[in-house]
């Protein structure tokens, strides 16, 4: 990647057009091809951009842009549409190289895997004497997250989301369904847990007799310490 901070306007034509006047900007010129004008605001909007694949080159001014003060001029051709960026770089304050290699890839935290693992760890979050079957019990519609039992010996099929909401609850209530018809495993109650329950996933989930268990991402991987607060 190359970072370059210059003074510079920029000017789009393409689907629209776009003037940005003379100001002091960063240009990243990226691996992939893309080229993206930031200024120190937006956050991680740029002001204007060239998706890839695209090609850069660099042009001497001609007399008139040169007595107004342009160095060298930018010109930014999209590969596959007539899109083109012109930056007009008058002076430039900073010019460096970096190699950035092979990106894994954002990795989500928190996400449903990571809640089912660690309540299959912790099951007795759940309830006292409960006991761990397996994960991802297969039904005819699909995977239950976890299958327990409770501390009287009785089924219970366990739903896990991030954020719970009313489709949460109707897949719940399916799984619940026709695992109640199954002898070996009837009856078989229904637990919906999620980081967060929406109100209406809520009632709905009490309304058909599951039971809804919040929970502490945190607290169940060990980096929140409740006896540590203050609230």
């Amino acid at each position: 990647m190359r970072l370059v901070i210059a003074r510079c306007s920029v000017d789009y034509a393409g689907r629209l057009s776009a003037h940005l006047p003379l100001a002091t900007r960063l240009l990243l010129l990226k691996a992939d091809g893309s080229v993206l004008v930031h200024s120190d605001s937006l956050s991680y909007k740029p002001l204007n951009w060239m998706s890839p694949p695209c090609t850069v080159v660099t042009l001497d001014p001609d007399d008139d842009q040169a007595d107004a003060g342009v160095a060298e001029i930018w010109k930014v051709t999209q590969a596959k549409t007539a899109d083109l960026l012109v930056i007009s770089v008058h002076e430039i304050l900073h010019d460096s190289n970096h190699e950035l290699g092979i990106d894994p890839g954002l990795q989500k935290d928190g996400v449903e895997a990571h809640l089912q693992k660690l309540l299959a760890e912790q099951i007795e979050l759940a309830g006292d004497g409960w006991r761990l079957v397996r994960r991802e019990y297969m039904t005819a519609i699909g995977p239950v997250d976890i299958l327990a039992t409770d501390d009287s010996g009785h089924s219970v099929a366990i739903e896990i989301k991030r954020r719970g909401d009313i489709d949460g609850v109707e897949q719940l209530t399916r799984y619940l369904e026709l695992m109640n018809r199954n002898p070996h495993l009837a009856p078989v109650s229904g637990v919906f847990a999620a980081q967060e329950i929406k109100p209406q996933a809520r009632m709905l989930a009490e309304d058909r007799g599951i039971r809804c268990l919040l929970l502490d991402y945190d607290a169940m991987r060990g980096l929140d310490d409740s006896h540590h607060r203050l609230f």
